[in-house]
């Protein structure tokens, strides 16, 4: 896919819909110091969504706010579409009636345009559904002029229905809001608002626009809003009070507007760096999306995105501390059909699980050069945090393949990122996304505390502009949700930190002994394209080295004893308080004149098809050129080996899978130059 023929392809689409949605997607450049970011919530140790969205056919439009309403229907309301009536007319907005659940839905448009009005003219602005809430067997939705250069919303008001969406009563008079707060989302209590802890009816805004991702000109496009009013009063615009508190969720409150203060702000821009400069970059992340209730979490969660990501947010009140905990980034364009993105990215209370973990997210599209243009869902399971001691004892099983293991990366291209713990190792996900980004991560989310010592990665394809890391690779573990280096750490064989990394070629770090509940292979993203690939990422807490008597300081005479054989008819033995050791006292040594093979090794048991990493350190005279640090089978054909000569004490080192084999021999040799000759055979391991 990423041939310059491939690529220019992808321009080629790209510029069909940016000339076409030009003033969309025009973006000037900002330079910006980031003034208020959120903290990275503890509250969930991990999230997830689905990569691909189950969407129905029969379903015409977008952003379709909704509410779960007392007769257990959900409704939702789409903009520009023909809604549950694909026979129907096409209009700016619609209401529909949806009974079901995910995967077996069915929706009947009960009303279409004739819900509250546009007050601008209709040759520059339409109807957009913003938000939606059911309180008291009443429906209300709140709807905008939306300019149709997308960047402009000046006017909202909110409608009624007191027959489940048949009908809708407005102020025909004047809009509620003109230009600030006219994004409105109102706080989803659930169903027929059950679980509302007051007698208000809370609605979240933002000022100006519906997403400022593109228009970074926009006023205070980092700031999401609250406010509220008396369920018995919800279309009396003099009835609204504004939240006048701070980011920590002390709340006060005012009628007049103009003292409204944010209940969340987050400047921090993503994508600053694209490759295609007729992309979006330096996108905000604040947009129209929705709160919800988690009721058996007691949690409230925000979902925003921007053209690239999703971007969600928790808070234990209405009010705060709001804070970011989770980014799921699918790339630049062009999407993939089933994986995009999308806008307004909504959570059905009616679709949450018992007991809290599972939703279901609605958002849609038509932008990236792929359509969406549906009611389509796709699955988010978060779990809470919960503080655990990690128990795993030593063993060879991959502890990436056990149940509720989460992967997590940078991004996944092609909207696979479960080829990578599935026990595939020849299939290949990447991270190409149009962004020109430093470092790049593979990993996994573990949901407790587990031990580890070894990670074996496993790269996928490379390409002519990327799917390699260009330097600084390394394995990190997190503890108490900070990322930690490990230490210790020994790769076999040396990542080579450019195109011959790979394809499909394994690579296995060995570290001290830690526990955390995530990990991850983390480093500089590398080529053109600035993407890496993988095919495979293991995770073990290992039995230590299995190789005894590693150093041979065991040995209690000049003589190699067990477990210790050697093969060859020249001199060999154990050099004991003489200087040569690379550690301690005591290390192995071969001498000959001949050209004989000589050798020194261990039979050492292993796990059938396991990977394993081998390290040993030689020191050789200058003469030698055919010494060979490996390991073979019983039966002394090569499994895999490292050849060496002309060298001081130095670390040899490479992985090899075992196989069927359930033991191996490791062993250093080397074949003699016909002249005075040795080597010293040092503190090895397999791990």
């Amino acid at each position: 896919m990423y041939d310059q023929g491939t690529h220019s392809r992808h321009h080629f689409v790209l510029l069909v819909v940016c000339f076409s949605l030009a003033l969309i997607f025009f973006v000037l450049p900002v330079s910006k110091t980031y003034a208020i970011v959120p903290q990275e919530s503890t509250f969930f140790s991990s999230t997830s969504v689905d990569e691909h969205q189950v969407y129905s056919s029969a379903s015409d439009g977008d952003l379709w706010a909704s509410c779960w309403a007392d007769d257990d229907n959900l409704y939702a309301s789409n903009g520009d579409g023909k809604g549950f009536s694909i026979g129907g007319p096409f209009v700016d907005i619609a209401m529909n009636r949806i009974s079901g659940s995910p995967g077996s839905l069915t929706g009947t448009t009960i009303n279409a345009g004739s819900i509250s009005q546009t007050w601008g003219s209709t040759a520059t602005y339409n109807r957009k559904p913003t938000g939606m809430v059911c309180v008291d067997n009443n429906l209300y939705v709140a709807v905008q002029d939306l300019n149709k250069n997308f960047n402009d919303a000046p006017a909202a008001t909110i409608a009624k229905s007191t027959n489940h969406g048949t009908t809708w009563t407005w102020n025909t008079t004047a809009p509620m809001f003109n230009n600030l707060f006219t994004t409105i989302m109102f706080l989803d209590y659930g169903k027929n608002n059950i679980n509302a802890p007051d007698s208000y009816i809370y609605a979240y805004g933002l000022d100006y626009n519906w997403r400022d991702s593109f228009n970074n000109s926009v006023t205070d496009p980092t700031k999401l809003f609250l406010a509220r009013v008396p369920k018995t009063s919800i279309q009396n615009r003099s009835t609204w009070e504004f939240y006048t508190g701070d980011l920590n969720g002390n709340a006060t409150w005012s009628t007049n507007i103009s003292l409204k203060t944010p209940v969340l702000q987050d400047d921090h821009l993503i994508y600053q760096s694209t490759r295609d400069p007729a992309n979006p970059s330096n996108m905000t992340v604040l947009s129209q999306g929705s709160v919800v209730y988690d009721s058996p979490l007691n949690r409230y969660i925000y979902t925003s995105w921007t053209e690239y990501t999703y971007e969600f947010y928790e808070s234990p009140t209405p009010f705060g501390p709001w804070k970011h905990f989770y980014t799921k980034d699918y790339g630049g364009y062009p999407w993939t059909t089933s994986k995009n993105a999308g806008y307004s990215t909504t959570i059905p209370s009616k679709f949450i699980s018992s007991d809290g973990k599972s939703m279901w997210i609605q958002s849609n599209t038509f932008m990236g050069g792929v359509s969406n243009y549906n009611f389509s869902l796709r699955k988010l399971t978060v779990v809470p945090y919960v503080a655990s001691t990690a128990s795993n004892t030593k063993n060879d099983t991959n502890l990436a393949r056990q149940t509720g293991v989460v992967p997590f990366e940078k991004s996944a291209h092609n909207g696979n990122n479960t080829f990578y713990n599935d026990g595939i190792y020849n299939q290949s996900e990447d991270s190409w996304d149009q962004e020109n980004k430093t470092m790049d991560f593979w990993g996994y989310s573990f949901n407790k505390n587990i031990n580890m010592n070894k990670v074996v990665y496993t790269t996928g394809n490379i390409y002519s502009d990327g799917g390699w890391f260009s330097g600084g690779l390394k394995v990190q573990v997190r503890q108490n949700f900070n990322w930690v280096d490990v230490a210790g750490t020994v790769v076999g064989p040396i990542y080579p930190n450019n195109n011959s990394a790979g394809p499909n070629k394994k690579y296995t770090f060995t570290f001290n002994d830690i526990s955390g509940d995530a990990v991850r292979i983390i480093g500089t993203a590398g080529g053109t394209a600035h993407f890496t690939s993988i095919g495979e990422l293991s995770v073990y807490f290992a039995g230590g080295n299995k190789v005894v008597d590693p150093g041979f300081e065991s040995q209690t005479t000049a003589v190699i004893a067990a477990p210790w054989v050697g093969v060859g008819t020249d001199s060999k033995g154990i050099d004991i308080n003489n200087g040569h050791a690379h550690t301690g006292t005591h290390s192995s040594y071969i001498r000959s004149s001949s050209t004989n093979w000589n050798q020194i090794g261990q039979t050492v048991a292993v796990t059938p098809n396991t990977d394993y990493v081998v390290t040993g350190w030689m020191f050789a005279t200058a003469n030698i050129t055919a010494g060979y640090f490996g390991v073979s089978t019983t039966s002394t054909a090569v499994i895999k080996d490292m050849q060496f000569g002309n060298t001081a004490y130095a670390p040899l080192t490479f992985s090899f899978n075992s196989g069927a084999n359930t033991s191996v021999i490791i062993y250093g040799g080397y074949f003699g130059p016909g002249a005075d000759s040795w080597i010293n055979f040092d503190d090895v391991s397999l791990r």
